[in-house]
């Protein structure tokens, strides 16, 4: 048993590094995953590197991503950071 006792630090930060880097990485991916997975035609987007546009077309590895009036550009489908959540309409006369 006092063999051991040595090693237990060790374990602990190989425990510690698990929960706090390990995990956290491994959920986000997944609902990346996830959020790739359940696009729809039509919805707002922020790919990786920063452009906004709004998917136009989607394929089974890529995604077509209109950025501008008439301008699409063709994507992997992993490029999609994020889905833009649609803005509330504000009513002007509610404002007054």
């Amino acid at each position: 048993m006092s063999e051991l006792v040595p090693l237990l630090p060790l374990v602990a930060i190989a425990l510690l590094f698990w929960l706090l880097i390990v995990r956290p990485a491994s959920r986000r991916q997944r609902e990346l995953g996830r959020m790739q997975n359940s696009l729809n035609v039509g919805d707002e987007v922020v790919l990786t590197s920063g452009v906004y546009g709004t998917l136009h077309e989607i394929g089974d590895a890529d995604v077509h991503v209109e950025i501008a009036q008439g301008v699409t550009i063709r994507v992997a489908r992993g490029a999609i950071g994020s889905v833009v959540p649609p803005e509330p309409v504000v009513d002007v006369a509610e404002e007054n």
